[in-house]
């Protein structure tokens, strides 16, 4: 690619961003503005680096500064703050005293309210607990109901991070692989029963998913559901990313399913940190229809927040609608700029437009192939301390990306069975960070 340095390889690029379609277009009915973001500037790079964040230092204390010029592995965003989120934890900080925090009926109610508005889901207050994080509280309901060395289920690949939950509360995961159909995943719903054994006593959905970015549907959740249900297994559903949906898809709330016993089995995990960017604040929350699961997790949970998580998440869930509308039209606008840069540009690369999320699901099977990256792999994993764990090709190209092309997308591998030969890549970032990212891949695809 070097003949497209410059202006002509700016020109390339616009070139790709028309095939995509007018940027106005992203907009969804009812976002008059006519340039990506509307009223907000998402446009312009933002500059993370120096802040001790894992998306850009981490990777330049582990690769070195000269090798990360973009980061695109771990699953935060790299824009500023909604306004109404910064106005409010600068307000607050006026105030110089920082002790025990009372919790506020005016965050309760932000919560419920932005759930019934947005999504149709109504919350009983009384059955709704607070937290520092999703992930302490799937523990704590693991611990709940999966007793010790029980197994627990999870459709894959699947986040990794529900392996350390489930290793943290003394369980075993059980893998459902998911099913590729014409390109897209699926749930295998015969195989996921025949998982389920005497030790199975939970199962943890994400919905929408992540990494392939499925929008599981009514039907997909009601069928999971009654599978459950009758078999004893209650569902955990992990529904954090449920603000970024693509066009033309929906986000079904599992606690919304019209079979009340199937809801009654399960237990629901939020935040605002994906939505609004705000999981270094530690604040999350929890609810339930069954009033007795509520009761049971409570005993295992001691409800702990941080002060500015709340008001953060007060702020945004009071004020935030706008700028998360025009934030997710303008990821949308980046998911078509991606898939179209792909489609014509890297033939070693796959991917389908995910209906949810802001992550990017890419088949690098070919690219893999080409590198040799099973032989490097197996030869990486031989020459390694007997502690570590085994060297994958995912993880190969993952350094092969990092040393050619100066960018870090995470190994496929992380996230279970059905991970090998994928690379899951963050697009929620400015569209020049993307374009420089893309670029410096063509580079290096261009083998």
């Amino acid at each position: 690619m070097k003949h497209l340095e410059g202006t002509n390889r700016r020109g390339f690029f616009g070139s790709v961003a028309a095939a995509a379609g007018a940027l106005s277009s992203f907009a969804p009915a009812g976002l008059a503005d006519d340039k990506p973001g509307g009223p907000y500037d998402f446009d312009t790079p933002y500059n993370r680096v120096g802040t001790d964040c894992v998306k850009w230092d981490q990777q330049i204390r582990i690769y070195g500064k000269e090798n990360i010029a973009v980061g695109m592995g771990i699953a935060d965003m790299d824009f500023r703050a909604a306004p109404a989120i910064t106005n409010s934890l600068r307000a607050r900080m006026q105030h110089e005293n920082w002790g025990y925090l009372d919790t506020p009926r005016s965050f309760i109610d932000a919560i419920i309210d932005w759930n019934r508005r947005r999504y149709g889901i109504d919350i009983n207050p009384d059955l709704l607990l607070l937290g520092s994080g999703v992930h302490p509280g799937i523990i704590d309901a693991l611990r709940t109901f999966s007793p010790p060395g029980s197994r627990v289920l999870i459709q894959t690949p699947t986040y990794d991070g529900f392996y350390g939950d489930i290793s943290f509360a003394g369980c075993k995961p059980q893998d459902c692989p998911l099913k590729l159909v014409s390109g897209r995943y699926a749930m295998d719903f015969e195989d996921l029963e025949r998982r389920i054994g005497p030790d199975t006593r939970t199962l943890i959905l994400c919905n929408p998913q992540n990494p392939t970015g499925n929008c599981w549907s009514h039907q997909d959740l009601a069928t999971l559901g009654e599978i459950c249900t009758r078999r004893g297994v209650v569902v955990f559903a992990d529904e954090i990313h449920c603000d970024f949906v693509t066009k033309g898809n929906t986000y079904t709330p599992y606690s919304t399913l019209a079979n009340k016993e199937i809801v009654r089995n399960s237990i629901t995990f939020k935040a605002a940190s994906k939505a609004f960017n705000l999981s270094a604040l530690k604040c999350s929350w929890m609810f339930s229809d069954n009033a007795h699961y509520i009761a049971r997790l409570r005993a295992n949970h001691k409800q702990d927040f941080n002060t500015l998580g709340m008001i953060a998440a007060r702020a945004a869930y009071a004020e935030g609608g706008d700028w998360l509308d025009h934030l997710v039209a303008y990821i949308d606008g980046n998911h078509d700029y991606v898939a179209s840069f792909v489609s014509a540009n890297m033939p070693l690369v796959k991917l389908v437009k995910p209906q949810g999320t802001y992550l990017a699901w890419l088949d690098v099977s070919q690219l893999a192939e080409r590198i040799g990256a099973e032989k490097l792999a197996a030869e990486a994993s031989r020459n390694a301390a007997a502690s570590t764990a085994p060297v994958t090709p995912e993880m190969i190209v993952e350094r092969y990306l990092v040393k050619s092309a100066r960018v870090h997308i995470k190994a496929g591998s992380e996230y279970g069975t059905g991970g090998a030969g994928h690379m899951r890549m963050n697009i929620a970032t400015s569209r020049k960070t993307i374009e420089l990212a893309l670029g410096n891949m063509y580079d290096a695809l261009n083998i």
